[in-house]
């Protein structure tokens, strides 16, 4: 999804739904473990089956960040 699609999302308040569950997500706090990094932060998540929608801003934020610092080692 693109983030204009994800602002507006927020902006409108449009509920993300689980394609697998057809539940609606909620946000959760989540343990990441990315190339060896670990890290939380709060992302959308099934309460069902527990898949997570990885906003474009976190891709390009925080996983980006951990990329660039193992390429630099």
């Amino acid at each position: 999804m693109s983030e204009a699609k994800q602002k507006e999302h927020v902006e409108n308040k449009e509920k993300l739904i689980c394609c697998r569950c057809n539940k609606e997500l909620v946000p959760t706090q989540t343990f990441f473990d990315y190339l060896g990094h670990n890290f939380h932060t709060d992302i959308l998540r099934c309460p069902e089956c527990g898949e997570v929608y990885i906003p474009e801003s976190l891709v390009k934020g925080r996983m980006a960040e951990v990329e660039q610092e193992l390429e630099d080692k």
